[in-house]
């Protein structure tokens, strides 16, 4: 007590620095534990995609929100009725409208004058009233929906439950390489094709920088300066300028006039991974392993903005002339649409469940695309709006390319390429690339893919030291088959693509295709390997023999 009380008596003691209470930054205390939550969700949840329990609350909650936005107009007309039954002195039972709201029953029910709900639909009810039954022809096979009518026949709502139908992609003829173009010893890592369509750019992990003819594949000249691989190249549309990032944490800008460099432009803290021009001012972003991308002043090389907010390897930047004017892609696993005039994060897009590598725009559409090891995603600018999962790329997906004509190409790490229709999302062709002679079977995967200006020629580099040119088969053609009212795409395993998307018919043995038409009958016998492609205009009938046995088919070609 006598402490207390000289405590009491003397002043407030004052608090030393080691007393005072640690000040706690709230931004990193709420990423902490943001990052220990999902952790945890990562090690006891193992399958992402499936949607979490539900609960009956959750369950209960949804029916009722469902049944007062689908059948609101069908409650507010039962509780008129009440009124009017009730004005008119009638007695009308709850559960009759509750039987009725819930479709037909087994049995005819009830209703206050004992007469059933049939009998009053024969006409023994009274006139006067209007009671609700089931619409009798609403009943769909294989579907529980049922539509609700007045005892006149008019048709309250008809909510039959259909199959979700999947559109029509578009034909696309599938795609051949037509050329193999060797000269770099080391992976290429980077491509770029120059405005005019006339030569391209590529560069690879042997510090060089090689231009090509694209038209035919020759070296036109090799530019060297930096000291480790190049990771980055783009030609600029407003000047003669070719720029280049490495992993040495410079990036270059050539004169093309000259050969030389002309700028250099400092900044990075570690290897620069990837480049994109603006389209229409002189600036350019560039990203890279110390998980920052910055914006930088052609003209001037200052640093404009350094967009911060990635927690891991910045891997692809691209950037449009509309909003977001920057999109760039992460190992953290996020895609982030920045605001280019604030220098800060607009939306930052978190669907990913693996590093993303790669950014694709579409060259007409307001779209771009963003691939990783679990999917390629399509979203819609300016907010990011997710449109539709390309799923089916079971690999590491290292770069993705579209042209104007809706061919969106995946290429991944195990050296398999994919065809996409960017309208749909069907897989139209796959491919798997080969490496030259003298390469180990595990030098095929692809870094970079791009489309010339055209979208006619597509480009690869791969870890082979090579570049692979592909371009269109001519010679393909679509075939519809039509049976009735269905129309039976056809696909030969082995024997190339027609244009599939209704049906199959697939064979793996060795195949006899036999096409009859009016005048004369033509045969064929090729190899499981070889690809074949038909069109008639008359009226054909189509036989496919496999070794067990005898498939017809009479279509009619049209």
């Amino acid at each position: 007590m006598a402490a207390i009380e000289e405590v009491e008596g003397t002043a407030p003691a004052v608090e030393t620095p080691e007393q005072s209470t640690p000040q706690v930054d709230l931004a990193f205390f709420r990423s902490t534990i943001y990052r220990n939550r999902k952790r945890t969700l990562d090690c006891f949840q193992a399958e992402h995609f499936l949607p979490p329990a539900a609960l009956s609350v959750c369950e209960e909650a949804w029916k009722n929100i469902k049944a007062r936005d689908q059948l609101g107009a069908i409650r507010e007309f039962v509780d008129e009725q009440k009124k009017r039954s009730l004005a008119r002195g009638e007695v009308v039972a709850a559960e009759e409208f509750d039987e009725g709201l819930s479709g037909p029953t087994t049995g005819a029910s009830r209703t206050s004058d004992g007469l059933s709900s049939n009998s009053r639909q024969a006409g023994h009810a009274d006139t006067g009233s209007t009671s609700i039954i089931p619409y009798p022809n609403s009943s769909v096979a294989g579907s529980t929906s049922q539509a609700l009518v007045l005892a006149d026949g008019q048709q309250l709502a008809r909510n039959v439950l259909r199959a979700p139908l999947m559109p029509k992609p578009k034909w696309h003829p599938p795609w051949k390489l037509s050329r193999v173009i060797s000269g770099h010893y080391g992976w290429v890592r980077c491509l770029t094709v120059e405005p005019e369509n006339q030569w391209f750019a590529t560069g690879g992990s042997d510090r060089l920088i090689k231009i090509w003819d694209l038209a035919s594949g020759e070296l036109k000249l090799t530019l060297t300066g930096h000291i480790s691989a190049v990771r980055g190249l783009e030609v600029s549309t407003r000047h003669p300028y070719l720029f280049s990032a490495s992993e040495d944490k410079t990036v270059k800008c050539w004169d093309l006039e000259y050969n030389k460099v002309t700028r250099h432009y400092h900044g990075h803290l570690s290897a620069v991974y990837a480049l994109a021009l603006h389209p229409t001012i002189d600036i350019f972003v560039t990203c890279g392993r110390d998980s920052v991308a910055r914006v930088w002043d052609i003209r001037t090389k200052a640093g404009i903005h350094v967009l911060g907010g990635h927690t891991n390897t910045v891997a692809d930047v691209k950037c449009q002339a509309g909003e977001p004017q920057v999109i760039t892609a992460s190992h953290d696993s996020t895609v982030r649409l920045w605001d280019l005039r604030m220098g800060r994060t607009h939306v930052t897009l978190t669907h990913h469940k693996k590093s993303v590598r790669a950014l694709a725009m579409h060259p007409d559409l307001y779209m771009f695309a963003s691939g990783s090891a679990d999917n390629i995603k399509e979203w819609m600018c300016p907010d990011g709006k997710f449109v539709q999962n390309l799923s089916g790329h079971n690999a590491i997906v290292n770069a993705l390319a579209c042209n104007s004509d809706g061919v969106l190409v995946s290429a991944a790490d195990n050296g398999s390429m994919n065809f996409w229709d960017w309208r749909t999302g069907y897989n139209f062709q796959k491919h798997k690339t080969i490496a030259q002679p003298g390469s180990i079977e595990s030098e095929t995967g692809v870094f970079v893919t791009g489309f010339d200006h055209s979208g006619s020629r597509l480009l690869t580099g791969e870890a082979d030291k090579t570049i692979k040119m592909y371009k269109e088969d001519e010679s393909a053609v679509s075939i519809n088959l039509k049976l009735g009212k269905s129309i039976l795409p056809i696909q030969l395993e082995g024997m190339g693509s027609f244009c599939s998307w209704s049906f199959f018919v697939t064979f793996e043995a060795s195949l006899a295709l036999m096409v009859r038409s009016v005048p004369d009958t033509v045969d064929f016998e090729p190899s499981v390997q070889s690809t074949f492609f038909v069109t008639f205009e008359a009226s054909l009938a189509l036989m496919v023999r496999s070794v067990p046995d005898t498939v017809d088919f009479e279509p009619s070609f049209n």
